[in-house]
Formats: structure tokens, sequence, C-alpha cells
């Protein structure tokens, strides 16, 4: 269907992206309603991933299957977290923001680049005319990408339970896949989308496989910006003074999911030996 404004459709995806998430910004500054924010995010990926393999309209394989692998991680996301913060009723990631429009601009400049960075690997498939023969990436990426979905899903289903349950009231969440993982949400999205670049990687050639930058950008961005540092944060300040919770912070890994470090309490009695009779 021809070339739109340029032939790995990276600035139509941008002026998408810019203008979708200029028109919640509009929305949260004038209504002063912030309720959508995730929203706008998680759904921006699902339109750039169905606007370029429309527009391209080869419909080869790789690109339809990439393009649904996006759609139902966006669905989902998308759909867990408006229900999410419809009943809990506010954001606290803007209390500081509300009365400032500076900040809340750059939450969502942020978001802009956030979406569109990290869906390169799928807008550049989308673009290509090359179409290999599915080959072992390909399986590896979609064994990944499924592998981080459930992980993903797993946590932030489990996480909810617990917080609605009245006798976990004042709790930090300990169970389930919580147990091996401190951010097992983020550990599930960094690994579904490492794999769809490794999915994505048998049409890259040249400076197409700068698209890894996608992957990376979300890899640091949880790890050292706006995911993990800022939940850790949170949850010190809330129960840094328990010691339960120190040894749980001690004893679990805080991305991968490892089983828990034994207890230095645990590791002092197995190292004791009995004496004879």
């Amino acid at each position: 269907m021809g070339t739109v404004i340029d032939s790995h459709f990276l600035g139509l995806t941008a002026v998408v992206t810019v203008g979708y998430q200029l028109l919640f910004f509009v929305i949260t500054a004038l209504l002063r309603f912030d309720k959508v924010t995730d929203f706008a995010g998680s759904t921006n990926f699902i339109i750039l991933a169905v606007l370029t393999l429309i527009v391209k309209g080869s419909w080869h394989f790789r690109q339809v299957v990439l393009s649904v692998l996006v759609v139902i991680w966006g669905l989902r996301l998308a759909v867990f977290l408006l229900m999410r913060i419809l009943q809990w009723g506010e954001d606290r990631r803007f209390d500081e923001m509300r009365d400032n429009l500076g900040k809340l601009a750059v939450f969502w400049i942020f978001q802009a680049v956030w979406v569109w960075t990290v869906s390169l690997p799928v807008t550049i498939v989308n673009a290509s005319n090359r179409n290999p023969a599915v080959e072992a990436r390909d399986i590896i990426g979609w064994i990944l990408w499924v592998l981080g979905l459930v992980i993903e899903a797993t946590a932030d289903q489990q996480k909810l339970y617990f917080k609605n349950a009245p006798e976990n009231r004042g709790k930090w969440c300990n169970v389930g896949v919580w147990k091996y993982s401190r951010h097992p949400n983020y550990f599930g999205e960094m690994l579904l989308w490492w794999g769809i670049f490794v999915a994505a990687s048998p049409v890259l050639v040249n400076a197409e496989w700068l698209v890894i930058l996608g992957p990376i950008f979300l890899t640091l961005l949880l790890l050292f910006v706006s995911g993990i540092p800022l939940l850790e944060d949170s949850t010190d300040k809330k129960y840094g003074n328990n010691g339960a919770y120190r040894q749980y912070k001690r004893s679990t890994s805080p991305l991968i999911l490892l089983p828990p470090a034994p207890s230095s309490s645990s590791r002092k009695l197995r190292g004791r030996v009995p004496r004879g009779q």
C-alpha cells in the first residue's frame, strides 16, 4: 500500500504516538482525570501494531503473529490496569503532578517515547518487504513471549487478589510468584518484549538491528528509572521497620524468579555439626 511518511513507518508511528498521548494529556490536565494513563500507554502499542500491519498490507505470517502478540499483551494489560485503578480510586504517582503542568507534561512525553521505542521491533517487521521462512529464532522468541506473559499476568492477578483480601491489609505481597521475585511482573514484561525482538530478528538487516534499543530501553527503564527503584523506595518506606519484610527483601531475588535464599538463622542451624553420643 505504498510508503507513508517513510519506508520504515518510523515517522508514521511517531506522529500517531505523539497525537494519541497528547489527546490523553489534555484530558488529564483539563479534567484532572488520571485514571486513563496506563490505558493510554497500553492501547497505543495496539494501535501501532495494527496500523503498521494494515498500512503495509503484506500480511506476512511473521508480521501477523508479532502484531497479534502485541495486541494480546496490550489488551490484557490495558483492561487489568484500568479495572485496578477504577477499583483503587486514584493513582498515587500523580499526587505531585496534578497541580504541576510541567511535571505532568514530562510524564506524558516520556510515555510517548516509551511506546514508540519499545514498539520498534514490530514496527520494522511490519514495514519490511522481507519474508524469510520461519526459523528457530522465531520459535524461541514466541516461547519467551508466552513465558513472559504468563509470569506477568500471574503476578498481576496474585498481587491484586492479595491486596483485595481484608486480612492482608497493611502487608506486602509475598505469595505465589512473589515468593521467588520481588518484581515478577516486571521480569515477565522484560522477557516477553525480548521475545518479540528475538522473533523479529530474522527480518532485520544492517541498521534495522538498532531496534534492539526497544527492549534495552524497557529493561533500563524498569531496572533504574520508573519501575523497580520507585516501588522499592515506596515499599521500604512502608515496611522498612518490619523485620520480616527486611528478611523477605534479603532472601528474595529482586527480578528473576529464583528460589528464596536461606535466612541467616537457618544457615547457622545447618552449619552446626551434632556431637556424637
